[in-house]
């Protein structure tokens, strides 16, 4: 702006004073090294006619101090450093500043930048790239505690049906038929909750459907294999009870009605628990145990009619195939075969092995839950094979450590618990991730080796069933290795 400035009225006899201001149209925020712009201040006192002439005074003055745009930007940077480190390119800067609300003209007058995306540029190159984890969900693996636990105390409950009976038929002289319908209905029993739990994908009734035929034909089958062995009338019945027992027992582990289960078998929990301070007599325990059976079948039943009651699945077809489920019906073979060979020299220590099968349930649960983990924390297949492996040694050393001193006290070897309980941990481990063949073949040809060994050769020796089982062990190691240590499967 430039011109004369009138201090007196116009028309007026005295001298006329003018001020004449000169500034720079566009002041910038440089200095020049010679002392930077400057303001003219001019004073021009004219006389009283043209020919005396003027009288100009100019003045020099520094120039107003230009706005820095650039601690404002600083500023603007540090405020929000923490939303625009993540950021992977301006743009999304341009985006939080604009839900910020920043128009444009407050982004020319406050941080000197002509448009939103030239101020996200700058504040996207003042702030170090900061990439944080992704907040963990929860864990969908995480293991129902009190469920596990459950289910081993209610595997284990079963033995206190022989422990009440034993007096009455004395199994000792009659075990192979009891031992032959065990065998059948743990190997059946594993094929038919297998292809129920496919089914379960389609709905529960047709998982229904699929338990209340193959129990009933189960039981019927393990019987049949007892009969085959010559048992007396007797001794014929009490298989029956168990292959009844057990079919009914595995509808409702297969349908989650363990409470149930646990409810039906109060009468064998209260007999067994009066035993140390008084002996009922042969009714009482008779009865005590056809009770819990009955009240097991019931409930079973009762179970089934309520789920096969519900609506069908739309669009229900075919249904999984039959081969899908042989290889689990398999391996539920040879863990009965291999269980039995255990049982013939160190019976307590199968007890507890059954109730361990509680714990090893949460584990399986643990090491799904771990490996997810274990793969987030992963950059490169190498680094997550490293970490898998770490997760199952940690899963089977705390499955079968504490197997050791169980053995001890139950008078067992220190070997052949803990190495059967590795063995059938690692099988079903690969069975949960859908591998059914591999673990099925290894303790095939493990129970196999051990039975023809043990039971054929001339003179048994204690060392065949753990050196199978370690062989086993390590088999099926190397292969949950090969085939889970990759990251497909955990995805």
């Amino acid at each position: 702006m430039s011109g004369p400035m009138d201090l007196e009225p116009p028309g007026g006899q005295e001298d006329t004073l003018m001020l004449r201001l000169a500034v720079p149209k566009r002041p910038t925020a440089r200095r020049r090294r010679g002392g930077g712009e400057h303001v003219t201040l001019g004073l021009r006192l004219p006389g009283p006619g043209p020919a005396e002439g003027a009288v100009t005074l100019a003045l020099r003055l520094p120039a107003p101090a230009p706005v820095h745009y650039g601690e404002a930007v600083n500023q603007l940077a540090a405020e929000m450093a923490d939303r625009v480190g993540p950021s992977v390119h301006p743009y999304e800067v341009a985006a939080l500043l604009e839900a910020d609300g920043l128009s444009a003209d407050t982004i020319r007058r406050s941080y000197g930048h002509p448009d939103i995306f030239s101020l996200a540029a700058a504040l996207y190159e003042r702030v170090p790239r900061v990439f944080p984890e992704p907040d963990r969900g929860p864990d969908p693996w995480r293991p129902d505690h009190l469920r596990c636990l459950l289910r081993g105390v209610l595997f284990a409950l079963p033995a206190l049906a022989y422990l009440l009976t034993a007096p009455l038929w004395h199994p000792g002289e009659h075990a192979a038929g009891i031992v032959a319908a065990g065998v059948v209905s743990w190997a059946w029993g594993q094929a038919v909750g297998h292809r129920a739990y496919l089914w379960m994908v389609t709905g529960r009734r047709e998982a229904a459907r699929t338990l209340l035929r193959g129990a009933p034909l189960g039981a019927a089958l393990a019987t049949a294999a007892a009969a085959v062995t010559g048992p007396g009338p007797a001794m014929l019945g009490v298989a029956a009870a168990q292959s009844l027992y057990l079919a009914a027992a595995g509808v409702l582990l297969v349908l989650g009605r363990e409470l149930l289960l646990l409810a039906a078998l109060s009468p064998l929990v209260v007999g067994a628990a009066v035993l140390p301070w008084w002996s009922p007599g042969a009714p009482l325990r008779a009865g005590l145990t056809f009770l819990a059976l009955a009240a097991t079948v019931a409930v079973a039943a009762h179970t089934l009619r309520g789920e096969y009651a519900g609506p069908p699945a739309a669009g229900e077809g075919a249904g999984p195939r039959l081969a899908r489920s042989l290889p689990y019906g398999l391996f539920g073979l040879a863990a009965a075969l291999l269980v039995l060979l255990a049982g013939r020299r160190e019976p307590y220590a199968v007890i507890v092995l059954t109730v361990s099968m509680g714990p090893a349930e949460w584990l399986l649960y643990r090491f799904r839950g771990l490996s997810a983990g274990a793969l987030a924390r992963s950059a490169t297949p190498g680094a997550f094979r490293l970490r898998s492996a770490g997760v199952l040694a940690l899963c089977l050393l705390g499955y079968a450590v504490p197997l050791l001193p169980a053995a001890l006290l139950t008078g067992a070897g220190p070997a052949t618990l803990p190495l059967l309980a590795a063995t059938l941990w690692t099988a079903l481990l690969l069975q949960a991730f859908g591998v059914a063949w591999t673990p099925a073949l290894i303790c095939l040809a493990a129970a196999g080796t051990a039975g023809a060994l043990t039971l054929l050769g001339p003179h048994p020796r204690p060392a065949v069933l753990p050196l199978c089982c370690a062989a086993a062990a390590l088999c099926l190691i190397a292969a949950t290795l090969r085939l889970l240590g990759r990251p497909a499967p955990h995805a």
